[in-house]
């Protein structure tokens, strides 16, 4: 396929006018991706409310959270996809409009049935704009200014990752949970204005169909991994309900591979595969994400639990690495740019791996100065990952391909987010069952048996303490130190394999290459 080579050249100057304006396409993928940023961290605040408002179980609050991950897991690299098949800047359009309205149509549902529907929903649409954003950055900005660029929404999105907690403190506390949602819909309109008159469009003309029987067999593996993983703490990794799932998920895969080399335009070309920076940077983006969300997942049971903040200080507290990413990411694309991106990634899992140490020593007195400091690290530690691995991916991968690079650079870091938090918490939870007993023991208290530790220590792992109703106050206060104690050896436990996955993250950053300054031929599909 010789036309296969025919891909459309970065723009050589900015354009004059608002149409394709590098900086102003830019800001509308910005403003796209913030509501779907937004909503993954602002939900677990409301959580509480929405259970009192609508009379909800445990396992409807799970599905409000993973049914938006899934949809969003499973559907992201068939959405950029999507976008090199009917252009970029429509599909990205399509995702502003739907995100919008789902939000719109949670805040007004009262039936828990329907929330979890339209979360759903929500989660098809969030897949639409974020693979849509990138392939439209790299269409609008020439090569040696797409580093910055990649930067400075990077900064975006870890802005709107850590300030979710907070904005969803401020509105549960002082407005309602509906409003979480509502706050959407006027950063949707104006999204969808700017896009409209800013975004030029991108798609690559040389494709003509989907390839439907990839996209089924993809979506059924991601669903099956990242089902089996969500599932495992609560059936056990060695259960034959979370075997089983693993087991079909790695079928499924093994099936999609195959097809993949057989089919005419294939879905995901492994091709791909072939640039060693590609692999690399996708299995960078697994680990950081594993790292990154599986350690800010318990913080926040470190900080409502042992410290007993509300989930707006407990935000608050997040603050150093909101503040630091501000900085660090788009300095991370400018440092990027003149080093390539090797250098930054080492340096940047090893600031990392320093970070994580630091917090797997966190004691019970734990200050605001000894989160701080960790905290700013990782924001200058996981800022040139974050870049560095989406530059390698979407970098080296032909343009007309760049709408499936960016959904499978998504895919990569929440499928590394979903591992993270499910093993870490496999890992707390079995630490924390080790020496429960002990700490219950060493505090004068009866030392619990095997079946009541088996009834408390998902509590513990949650770092609360499990205090019966009515139990005198010294009593409860030893209770409450030997849960402490007991979560804080999991947690320190958890943050000590993170050090070493950043490690580990580190010295694969040594093989990866910068991508193309110019547009080397393309991955042939077919």
């Amino acid at each position: 396929m010789s036309q296969a080579n025919a891909v459309i050249d970065p723009p050589a100057q900015v354009p004059k006018g608002p149409q394709g304006h590098p900086w102003l396409t830019l800001l509308a993928v910005s403003l796209g991706v913030i509501m779907v940023m937004l909503d993954g961290t602002v939900v677990a605040i409301a959580n509480p409310a929405i259970a009192a408002d609508l009379n909800t179980t445990l396992a409807d609050l799970q599905w409000i959270t993973t049914g938006y991950l899934l949809a969003l897991a499973v559907f992201l690299v068939t959405a950029g996809k999507l976008g090199d098949l009917f252009g970029h800047k429509r599909i990205f359009v399509v995702g502003i409009v739907g995100f919008t309205l789902t939000s719109l149509a949670i805040g007004l549902t009262s039936s828990v049935g329907w929330l979890i529907a339209f979360r759903v929903l929500q989660g098809l649409f969030g897949a639409l704009l974020q693979p849509a954003a990138l392939a439209l950055l790299r269409a609008a900005f020439p090569p040696e200014r797409l580093n910055m660029a990649i930067g400075i929404w990077g900064a975006t999105i870890g802005v709107s990752s850590a300030a979710g907690p907070i904005i969803g403190g401020v509105l549960v506390e002082n407005v309602s949970w509906q409003s979480v949602f509502f706050i959407n819909v006027p950063v949707g309109i104006v999204a969808l204005i700017v896009a409209v008159l800013v975004i030029k469009e991108s798609k690559a003309g040389i494709l003509s169909k989907i390839d439907v029987p990839g996209v089924v067999l993809l979506s059924g593996a991601m669903f099956a991994l990242i089902w089996a993983i969500i599932k495992a703490p609560e059936e056990g990794w060695g259960s034959g309900y979370t075997l089983g799932f693993l087991g079909g998920a790695i079928l499924l895969t093994a099936i999609f591979l195959w097809w993949q080399t057989r089919a005419v335009e294939p879905l995901l070309p492994l091709s791909l595969f072939r640039n060693m920076s590609v692999s690399m940077g996708t299995v960078l983006m697994v680990l950081v994400a594993f790292s990154m969300f599986g350690a800010m997942f318990f913080l926040t049971f470190f900080f409502q639990g042992v410290h007993s903040l509300s989930p707006l200080e407990a935000g608050l507290r997040m603050m150093p690495m909101s503040a630091g990413m501000i900085v660090a990411s788009p300095l991370a694309g400018f440092l990027i740019g003149k080093l390539g991106p090797k250098i930054p990634i080492v340096v940047g899992m090893l600031l990392t791996g320093t970070a994580m140490f630091l917090l797997s020593r966190l004691g019970m007195d734990a200050g605001y100065i000894d989160t701080a400091i960790p905290f700013v690290l990782l924001a200058f530690g996981l800022s040139p990952v974050m870049v560095g691995a989406t530059e390698i991916i979407v970098g080296n991968s032909p343009e007309h391909l760049s709408g499936v690079a960016s959904g499978m650079q998504q895919s990569a870091m929440q499928v590394g987010g979903s591992l993270g938090t499910a093993v870490l918490g496999a890992l707390i939870t079995a630490k924390v069952t080790d020496v429960l007993p002990g700490h219950f023991g060493a505090t004068g208290l009866p030392v619990p048996s095997a079946e009541q530790v088996d009834q408390i220590k998902g509590v513990v792992a949650s770092g609360f303490a499990p205090v019966p109703p009515g139990t005198p106050d010294q009593v409860a206060s030893l209770i409450e130190k030997a849960s402490h104690l007991s979560f804080l050896d999991g947690m320190h436990l958890g943050f000590t394999v993170s050090t070493g996955v950043a490690v580990f993250a580190a010295v694969l950053g040594l093989l990866v290459k910068a991508g193309r300054k110019t547009d080397a031929p393309a991955v042939h599909v077919g």
